[in-house]
């Protein structure tokens, strides 16, 4: 039962570093490999979307995987691989888009947002402070005055 055990999860650890590359993608050259699937956890699959075309099964990536390795064997740089895919595909192929000005607003975005956030939270706690000093509370009427006193005397009793 023990080994069992070891076994499921010896494999649910190497589940993680299954990947969508078929073993006739892989090129000869370790080191040409290990760009081409640098490259590609980079890429974004059109199918899929938020997936990179090293971990997804659509055919479309499996295309754009040996159309990275067809560049790289043919002596490309990475970032000419790159080039050449957005030139053919658009900015949408990279799963981070080049800070551009096109890009400009999408990589801004979040930033401004978070320090807007953050200011406006900023104002509201200042507000809140300021307007609690300035308010006293209200004196007691005479009839709460009385009570007051009145369970104040009963706990000094009970005691």
């Amino acid at each position: 039962m023990r080994w069992m055990m070891a076994l499921f999860i010896a494999l649910l650890l190497a589940l993680p570093a299954a990947h969508a590359v078929q073993p006739d993608e892989i090129m000869s050259d370790p080191v040409k490999e290990s760009r081409a699937r640098e490259l590609s956890r980079e890429l974004r699959c059109m199918v899929c979307q938020n997936q990179s075309i090293d971990d997804s099964d659509a055919p479309l990536a499996r295309d754009l995987r040996l159309l990275v390795r067809e560049r790289i064997a043919a002596g490309d740089s990475n970032s000419q691989v790159l080039d050449f895919l957005v030139a053919r595909y658009g900015e949408f192929v990279l799963l981070k888009p080049r800070f551009e000005r096109q890009t400009l607003l999408l990589w801004l975005l979040g930033p401004v947002l978070l320090l807007g956030g953050g200011l406006a939270l900023w104002l509201q706690i200042r507000r809140r402070a300021r307007s609690g000093v300035d308010v006293p509370a209200p004196p007691l009427t005479p009839d709460e005055q009385a009570r007051l006193a009145a369970l104040i005397s009963d706990d000094a009793k009970s005691s």
